[in-house]
């Protein structure tokens, strides 16, 4: 599967944005799907991740109540909703698949992950 980050831009802090991670070669409901970050200097780091099903999700505690994950299956793609950006939000945003038959269970390890989209740049401005 290929997979395809889009939807970053500059935005105030306050603001919302909203990510999509489409795929393609393959159906995204085959995989759980996870956003992860990476800010200048930093590692990697886990926002968030959405069960095969879509009944299931979790995210990181610098995230809870901000953000939210949702799949529409029939287009393919996953996405990350971000509302009251802070600047501690801005990083390079990565999306990123788990080939998994487990169509409950979600993944917050970085190396539990098969497949990986490139990012999309996320700037908050304060």
């Amino acid at each position: 599967v290929q997979l395809q980050a889009s939807g970053g831009g500059l935005v105030q802090a306050g603001g919302s944005l909203r990510l999509s991670c489409a795929a393609s070669g393959r159906t995204i409901s085959s995989y759980a799907t996870g956003w992860f970050r990476q800010a200048p200097g930093k590692e990697r780091e886990f926002v968030a991740v959405i069960s095969r099903s879509g009944g299931n999700a979790y995210f990181a505690d610098s995230v809870k109540g901000r953000f939210t994950i949702s799949r529409d299956n029939a287009k393919n793609t996953v996405y990350l909703q971000m509302n009251s950006l802070k600047s501690e939000d801005t990083a390079v945003y990565h999306c990123a698949a788990k080939d998994t038959s487990n169509r409950a269970r979600y993944y917050y390890r970085r190396d539990e992950y098969d497949y990986w989209g490139q990012g999309t740049l996320v700037t908050v401005s304060s």
